[in-house]
């Protein structure tokens, strides 16, 4: 007699993901993605760092939105902060204080939403700089870095809008600001005031505006740029660190499923740890030590959140009285000046991808990552704009250097301003000389090995002392980078020397003149045979 067994009843969980599958193949997304390889070098959690600061920044936003009322309507402040019990306020700022002191959990939640963007800007300008100096941006991945710019650029949006909510002394100081320099842009300046504000500074709604912007728009873009991203990373392949078995088309790492997926998982466990221990024990924006807004007093140490330093600092570093009177319109040059000083700025870094494309010729894909002291000129392009970078934020800290410190006002401005021409050229030179002189100094240890600080005396009688070869792992490294020259003037189809093409041809110059080649094979066989002998 035959027994035949029943099937066997599919659960709940597998029949839904059965149901789910034969709809939108879901299985072969999931396959496809779980296959995909990511290094492992610390540098990548950069990227992670400011995704899981996204997600932190969602969550605790969302418990916010419940309790904020982001209406300009005076009321009178009847919460538990007895100092400011009694004053007329509006109910913006009203219930961010109820959030702070009356809402269980209020204050850590509102802390927890500060630092954590502060943190998601921060990461996003680190994994930039990363990116930039190990030349990540290349072919292919151009596109992806102007991602990564717009979402920077966004994330600063984000997080001044959020910054602006409370209707506290700093916010409005900070909108006055913005008020001021929109203004200053002819003809069309005070149309876009009264766009953007809704009258007269400082307008009838400007917060529920703002708060709009916050939590629909631009974190619907930050979103949908985030997955761009992400989408890309996948298309094109993660780059990584050169080393022996990792080549253009292999690359050394962990699959996502299950082992890169567990350790994210961890990793973002611990970033939110870290984000809820900032927010318990430091203190961020006490807006009830402020009091609400007032465009009569600005008290003294106003400074903006520190992504926004830079544009302050361009602002108090102009030299004043900059101004002339055009066709009935009065140019203030002292606040135009820094806005396109800024905006070039910002382009160019926007650009830059398609600047060394264009002047290097390289039309090859590149996912193997170069180390910064084998790209002088870029690394010191990279430097100039971290030292431009840093003197403008400086700049927005003048008035806290100059108490802090017991110098003058004008000496900080003067030493600023200073060094926001020269310290650029200087941080360029002195960054290309060091990564010139480490070029140097890698191509002598291939070829001679490093100093073990044994010394062995000759037949003959000589003192040398013993070098010892590196193993193939540090050779690797050091050996595999591409020697580019520079660019030869040749004359188009038609048989001119266009002035594009004399451009080209000197910033490649300017890129490659100066340069040392890797070690080759026959000259390490060389170096190693007279070791030997």
């Amino acid at each position: 007699m035959s027994i035949t067994s029943a099937p066997q009843q599919k659960g709940f969980t597998a029949r839904a993901s059965n149901y789910i599958d034969e709809r939108t193949s879901a299985s072969f997304a999931v396959k496809e993605f779980g296959r995909k390889i990511f290094p492992d070098h610390w540098s990548f959690l950069l990227g992670e760092v400011a995704l899981y600061s996204f997600v932190i920044i969602l969550l605790s936003g969302s418990f916010l939105t419940f309790f904020f009322q982001a209406s300009m309507t005076p009321v009178e402040y009847e919460g538990s902060y007895v100092p400011l019990k009694g004053i007329t306020m509006s109910a913006a700022m009203a219930s961010t204080l109820d959030i702070s002191f009356d809402i269980r959990g209020g204050l850590l939640m509102r802390q927890v939403h500060h630092w954590a963007a502060l943190l998601f800007v921060a990461a996003i300008g680190l994994h930039m700089l990363r990116v930039f100096f190990t030349g990540a941006f290349r072919k292919p991945r151009e596109l992806n870095w102007a991602i990564g710019f717009v979402l920077f650029v966004l994330a600063m949006a984000e997080g001044f809008t959020g910054y602006s909510l409370p209707d506290d002394l700093l916010s409005g100081n900070g909108l006055r600001i913005i008020d001021g320099m929109i203004n200053a842009v002819p003809v069309v300046g005070t149309w876009i005031t009264f766009l953007l504000f809704g009258g007269e500074f400082p307008g009838a709604d400007i917060v529920g505006r703002l708060y709009t912007l916050h939590i629909l728009l631009l974190p619907a873009l930050v979103l949908i740029f985030i997955v761009l991203h992400l989408m890309f990373v996948v298309i094109h392949k993660h780059t990584q660190y050169p080393g022996p078995g990792r080549t253009e088309q292999n690359v050394v790492g962990y699959p996502v499923l299950p082992v890169y997926a567990a350790k994210a998982g961890g990793f973002f466990f611990l970033v939110f740890g870290v984000v809820m221990l900032m927010a318990a024990t430091v203190t961020i924006n006490p807006i009830w030590n402020y009091g609400p807004y007032d465009p009569s007093p600005v008290s003294a140490g106003t400074q903006p959140d520190w992504y926004i330093g830079f544009a302050d600092g361009a602002l108090r570093l102009i030299p004043p009285h900059l101004e002339t009177v055009w066709f009935g319109y009065t140019w203030s040059w002292n606040i135009l000046i820094p806005i396109l000083l800024l905006l070039v700025f910002l382009a160019l870094a926007f650009a830059y991808p398609y600047i060394e494309a264009w002047v290097t010729g390289d039309k090859r894909e590149h996912h193997l990552l170069d180390r910064p002291r084998n790209a002088p000129v870029r690394t010191g392009i990279g430097a100039a704009g971290v030292t431009f970078y840093a003197v403008l934020w400086a700049g927005a800290a003048s008035d806290i250097i100059a108490t802090h410190f017991l110098v003058t006002m004008e000496g900080v401005i003067l030493t600023l301003q200073i060094l926001l021409i020269l310290g650029p050229i200087i941080a360029f030179m002195v960054t290309k000389r060091v990564c010139l002189a480490l070029q140097k100094k890698d191509r002598e240890m291939v070829l001679h090995g490093f100093e073990t600080g044994r010394i062995v005396r000759l037949p003959g009688g000589e003192f040398v002392e013993v070098h010892e070869q590196l193993d193939d792992y540090t050779r690797w490294q050091l050996v595999s980078f591409n020697d580019n020259a520079p660019i030869a003037l040749k004359p188009n189809p038609k048989g001119k020397i266009t002035a594009g093409a004399r451009v080209r041809v000197s910033l490649s110059r300017f890129f490659f003149e100066d340069r040392i080649a890797p070690v080759t094979q026959t000259e390490f066989k060389e170096a190693l045979e007279h070791a030997q002998h």
